[in-house]
């Protein structure tokens, strides 16, 4: 039986959004798979026998594979044209090693898949934006990126829920990791039913929307903004840290500061999503320079500044996922699309993990130093970003 591809008697922007949605499924089932894996992998090490090094290890160098082969995968995708293979072999090694934590009896197994994990999920990561953007073509790059990231992140928190209900129903951290192969299953049927009826997702590309081919000029400066905004942006474990180092809230209240910074990421998305398709990379200028009030609020600001500021942290991620995406998508021409979100996102992941150590640093001498440096990286990143969309627009659709 033939597979049926995109007709003329079929509408393109319904089509696309079908896409979107789909694959924002997929990331919500993947989500709810790891990062429920990740809520109790701390504690699944020590029980092992890791040391505090060792998870510090694991969990940092995993992150760094998980940035770095991006650079490889992306590139391998636009050579290759294989975006559905590498895709879903991403998406398969991503997904089984969570629930094959729940057999190892050594720390160093339950190491070793970790970083698997985490190279499942570069290896699939630029060859997936690519095929988005082909469908945000026709539907704005800002909403479609926007939208997949608010799916991701309802996957993001039902993960950790789905662990939290194991564990309170008395069942093991083993049996934690076990459950997530409920998700993890459906992820994996719900991606192959997609490659079935969306074969050749670079059909939906709407040739009439213009690409900025001037790339080396601006994405040279875009790299460098996005390099500044990951260095800068504190994880949250480090806020947290610092929340219960000064009592500033109760220690029970910072994963509802959590829980608020994921909403606020979720719906920042889709809001500075629309934003990006209406006035274009100005969006991402003013919502960076916004944004780089997080830290002097979470670490100077008292109670009522902690949540303000970890609510700005929220909106940060979600400009991040979506609007930063959104423009490589409108800046590079199809055929090195995927090159460019695998380059985007190891420069990306390779700042974010040398900017956390220094800022960790900078807190041990004095918080003010580390909130010096994150809003002037993030404000040096917003004039870089709004230079750049002077010099060569991205107009919207």
């Amino acid at each position: 039986m033939k597979t049926p591809t995109l007709g003329i008697r079929q509408d393109p922007a319904r089509e696309a959004t079908r896409f979107v949605v789909l694959m924002g499924v997929v990331s919500l089932l993947a989500d709810a798979t790891y990062e429920g894996a990740r809520s109790i992998l701390g504690p699944y090490l020590l029980a092992l026998g890791a040391s505090a090094t060792v998870v510090g290890f694991v969990a940092g160098f995993g992150e760094l594979v998980g940035y770095g082969l991006r650079l490889v995968s992306g590139r391998l995708a636009d050579r290759t044209r294989r975006f559905w293979d590498l895709t879903v072999a991403g998406y398969v090694a991503n997904l089984l090693s969570v629930p094959l934590l729940a057999l190892v009896g050594r720390w160093e197994a339950a190491a070793l898949l970790v970083v698997a994990e985490r190279a499942g999920k570069a290896v699939r990561t630029p060859p997936r934006d690519a095929m988005l953007s082909y469908a945000a073509s026709r539907v704005g790059a800002g909403w479609a990126f926007g939208l997949h990231e608010a799916l991701d992140q309802v996957g993001a928190v039902a993960g950790p829920l789905l662990v939290a209900a194991v564990l309170s129903a008395g069942g093991s951290l083993r049996w934690g990791f076990a459950a997530l192969a409920f998700p993890a299953a459906l992820c994996l049927v719900t991606i192959a039913w997609t490659r079935t009826r969306f074969p050749q997702p670079s059909q939906l590309e709407d040739s009439s929307v213009p690409v900025d081919f001037q790339l080396r000029r601006v994405l040279g400066l875009y790299l460098i903004g996005v390099g500044l905004v990951a260095a800068g942006f504190a994880d949250f474990p480090l806020l947290a840290y610092h929340f219960a180092r000064t009592a500033v809230l109760p220690t029970a209240v910072v994963p509802m500061l959590y829980a608020l910074a994921m909403a606020t990421d979720a719906g920042a998305a889709l809001l500075l999503g629309r934003w990006f398709d209406r006035y274009g990379t100005m969006t991402l200028a003013a919502g960076t320079a916004v944004t780089a009030l997080f830290a002097p609020l979470a670490i100077f600001g008292g109670p009522a500044g902690a949540w303000v500021g970890v609510a700005l942290w929220g909106m940060g991620v979600g400009l991040q996922e979506s609007v930063l995406r959104a423009a490589v998508a409108r800046m590079v021409a199809q055929e090195r699309r995927a090159s460019a979100f695998g380059l985007f996102q190891t420069v990306y992941g390779v700042a974010w993990f040398a900017g956390s150590g220094l800022m960790g640093f900078l807190y041990d001498v004095h918080p003010r130093y580390l909130v010096l440096f994150a809003v002037g990286a993030q404000l040096s990143a917003a004039v870089l970003f709004g230079w750049s969309a002077a010099r060569s627009p991205l107009r919207p659709r």
